[in-house]
């Protein structure tokens, strides 16, 4: 835990470098732009090399390390054919079962990804880092590494919502569903979030919702329908997250707050067509998320669904403590989200050696041999 504590800080010191908006100058390389090249190649370097080298860490690792064997002679898995293929590529030119190389791979796009989304699309980058950091985005990625890399597409993907490139999106998209099928459902969801709701329409959604509670069966169905191999097991139990209903709750108050006080009521100016079309599309997402965490319970693995919108926490919180004009309010509302990603933290650093999490103790193949997988004792 000491050295995950460790890297959070450091990486945390060093995205506070980072100006992402910075003043630039005709064919020169300002100082700023010096400070953000090296912080963040830092940053990277080190969340990179952490994950990387770890191993036997992760809940699934074992599980993937059967998926490859398993690719490698053909045999039936429930991966997509991206995952497999660049399994089969890699296998190829190694001429082993290289697969280190493949969590490094997959390892490296994924913080790439986050990375290079959150300094392009956030408002304050610091912040954003520091809240990907807290949350557990990036420890949660040793674990369900195709969903990590899944949802960091969906995270740079947003950038093309909002700027109505609807090609770039679809592509994107589908080229990530090709190692995480799930992401399928942002094509819907986040287009959803771009539409400025009506009341009646709202209520006609709020309606709808109901559909959840008295058609539990049918909606489970459809999930068998969609994973197959979800029929029968523990994954049809269900569950949601209070910590989750929590944080959707309070990020919803906040952004009712900057609505209402510092955008109707307050002296701030107006946003802009862009910030605006930005606002209400993060806001649609968290109230998504709030609706499917309290009425979809029911559903196998809710979370993965709503981490899609969830994700936008780390864009939508700086944007909107940016929002707030009174200097003392500002402060005040940045203290209780610093105080409230902290304790996030240590609660998700406390059950980090839990089943379904398993990223303690921490390994890597510098000291360690090879892990043996279920197919060794056949």
């Amino acid at each position: 835990m000491i050295l995950y504590i460790t890297v959070a800080a450091v990486t945390v010191l060093l995205a506070g470098m980072v100006v992402n908006r910075p003043v630039t100058q005709p064919y020169r390389v300002t100082r700023q732009q010096m400070y953000n090249r090296v912080s963040l190649l830092s940053v990277f370097l080190i969340l990179f090399a952490l994950s990387a080298c770890r191993l036997n860490v992760g809940n699934d690792y074992v599980r993937y390390m059967e998926f490859m064997h398993l690719i490698r002679y053909d045999a039936y898995v429930p991966t997509e054919i991206g995952f497999n293929l660049l399994v089969k590529l890699i296998f190829g030119l190694s001429g082993f079962e290289n697969y280190l190389l493949v969590f490094a791979v997959y390892a490296f796009a994924t913080i790439l990804l986050f990375l290079a989304a959150m300094y392009g699309q956030s408002e304050d980058f610091p912040l954003t880092f520091f809240l990907f950091m807290m949350l557990g985005y990036y420890f949660q990625s040793f674990s369900t590494v195709r969903y990590y890399f899944a949802l960091a597409i969906a995270l740079y993907a947003m950038k093309f919502v909002l700027r109505r490139q609807w090609g770039r999106f679809v592509l994107l998209i589908l080229f990530g569903a090709a190692f995480h099928k799930s992401l399928l459902v942002v094509l819907p969801l986040y287009l959803l979030a771009t539409v400025r709701w009506k009341k009646w329409q709202l209520a006609a959604a709020a309606l709808f919702c109901t559909t959840f509670v008295f058609c539990q069966e049918w909606y489970l169905k459809l999930v068998v329908f969609l994973y197959p191999t979800y029929e029968d097991t523990e994954y049809l139990e269900g569950g949601t997250s209070y910590i989750n209903i929590a944080r959707c709750a309070a990020v919803l108050a906040l952004a009712l707050f900057v609505l209402y006080r510092e955008r109707r009521g307050g002296d701030g100016a107006a946003m802009d067509e862009d910030r605006d079309r930005a606002f209400w599309f993060y806001f649609y997402l968290n109230l998504g998320a709030l609706v499917l965490y309290v009425f979809c319970s029911f559903l196998p693995i809710i979370s993965r669904i709503g981490y899609y919108l969830t994700v936008s926490h780390i864009l939508f919180v700086p944007m909107l403590l940016r929002e707030v004009k009174n200097v003392r309010w500002r402060r005040a509302l940045r203290l209780g989200v610093l105080a409230a990603a902290v304790l996030y933290f240590a609660v998700y650093m406390s059950r980090a050696d839990n089943d379904g999490t398993r990223i303690l103790p921490y390994q890597t193949f510098f000291f360690g041999n090879r892990v043996p997988i279920e197919s060794d004792f056949k």
